[in-house]
């Protein structure tokens, strides 16, 4: 069995996206999930762009625009 962590939900939410291979987020700050965007930088630093947009249209453009030949969605 693995190391043991205490986690919040979303901290324990997003680690469960990063250890899954998850290397790109977008997304809209609101309250209850602002933590998300935070713990998502600070585990994906080589993100080319930031992951907290302005708006929710800005974060869904940035999915939209994402795939690329060779990348994963």
């Amino acid at each position: 069995m693995g190391e043991k962590l205490l986690m919040k939900g979303n901290d324990a939410m997003a680690e469960g996206a990063v250890r899954a291979g998850c290397r790109f987020f977008a997304g809209y700050p609101i309250t209850p999930q602002n933590e998300v965007p935070e713990y998502m930088s600070w585990r994906l630093p080589q993100a080319a762009a930031p992951s907290s947009r302005p708006s929710r249209v800005a974060a869904i453009n940035m999915l939209y625009g994402r795939p690329r030949p060779g990348s994963d969605a």
